[in-house]
């Protein structure tokens, strides 16, 4: 059965704030990198799948909306990648 390596990136719509990033950024200035603005923190969720790849998918697909991620206030999306 083939494996698959999934990463998942989800990160916060941009019409939503941000304050870890807010104080990423704040942070950042205080260390003398007052260039750098813009941060924003997202996760990373890595997964492992069995499967065949369109079953794979799907499956990431819905795992990615419904479990992972809150599609009202994030936005998410994935890499598969044959392990």
């Amino acid at each position: 059965m083939p494996q698959y390596h999934a990463k998942v990136f989800v990160t916060l719509k941009p019409s939503i704030l941000d304050p870890q990033g807010r104080t990423v950024e704040r942070a950042l200035a205080h260390l003398e990198h007052a260039n750098v603005s813009g941060v924003r923190v997202g996760k990373l969720i890595e997964l492992t799948l069995h499967g065949d790849r369109a079953e794979v998918e799907a499956q990431l697909e819905s795992i990615t909306a419904n479990v992972l991620s809150n599609p009202v206030m994030e936005d998410a999306r994935w890499e598969l990648a044959e392990a």
